[in-house]
């Protein structure tokens, strides 16, 4: 840092207008001072103002430069601001059945979902969905931001890499109230997914985490539910109905 920034003020020292030189005293100890010193140095550099390019030129007249530099870099802060964020908006109960009408099941064994035919008199081994949805910091058309939790647990469907390649995991959420509010940036994206619907309860759900990667089902009955991309031999459409509760 020392020797890079030396060199810096060497290159800025020669091509600093006539009769002006530059001198760092001390070096800058946070990013930030460096960026105070190159805004300040080029403006000092770009100028043709007759008062840095005449001799009279005192410290004073440094004043506006330095000042317009920290109006500058205040204004970069406020347009960057923090990272955009997901909020909850609310939840819904439902059950989802693949386009071959197989329910998900739960497999305590192997924490898994499968995708079963059901047969009549089993349907209290289908899972619902408790599907909460998200406001989206930057809309995408004909999408909403969802996350998916199992009735009755603590289990939340999530997507991230293993070993490179995303995968499909149930996981357990202790705290809830750290689903109400993500950050786009945070790892806590693994647990959003983009629901787009392509019909009359018919939907696609896509990975917030890893882009391109749906939820789906194999061709074979009583596997388990993987996330694969649009060219994988695998159903990605699934029948979404909201559960209404009875009192």
């Amino acid at each position: 840092m020392d020797f890079k920034m030396s060199y810096m003020a060497e290159e800025w020292s020669l091509k600093m207008p006539k009769g002006l030189d530059l001198k760092v005293l001390h070096h800058p100890v946070t990013m930030k001072s460096v960026a105070h010193l190159i805004i300040a140095v080029n403006r000092l550099m770009t100028s043709t103002s007759g008062s840095v390019l005449s001799t009279d030129f005192q410290d004073e007249n440094l004043l506006p430069i330095r000042l317009k530099s920290f109006l500058e870099e205040e204004s970069i802060l406020e347009r960057t601001g923090p990272p955009p964020q997901f909020t909850s908006r609310g939840e819904i109960e439902c059950t989802v059945t693949d386009s071959q009408k197989r329910s998900l099941v739960l497999v305590q064994s192997s924490m898994e979902l499968h995708a079963v035919m059901l047969q009549g008199g089993s349907d209290d081994r289908k899972v619902h969905l408790n599907m909460s949805t998200y406001a989206h910091p930057t809309p995408i058309a004909e999408t909403r931001p969802v996350a998916l939790g199992i009735k009755g647990t603590n289990l939340y469907l999530s997507c991230h890499e293993d070993d490179d390649k995303p995968t499909l995991h149930l996981e357990e959420v202790t705290d809830k109230n750290s689903l109400t509010r993500i950050s786009a940036e945070s790892d806590m994206v693994r647990f959003l997914f983009y629901k787009r619907d392509t019909g009359l309860s018919i939907s696609s759900l896509m990975s917030v985490r890893c882009p391109n990667w749906y939820i789906s089902t194999a061709q074979d009955d009583d596997q388990v539910v993987e996330v694969c991309q649009e060219t994988a031999p695998r159903y990605r459409s699934f029948n979404i109905q909201r559960q209404i509760k009875t009192h």
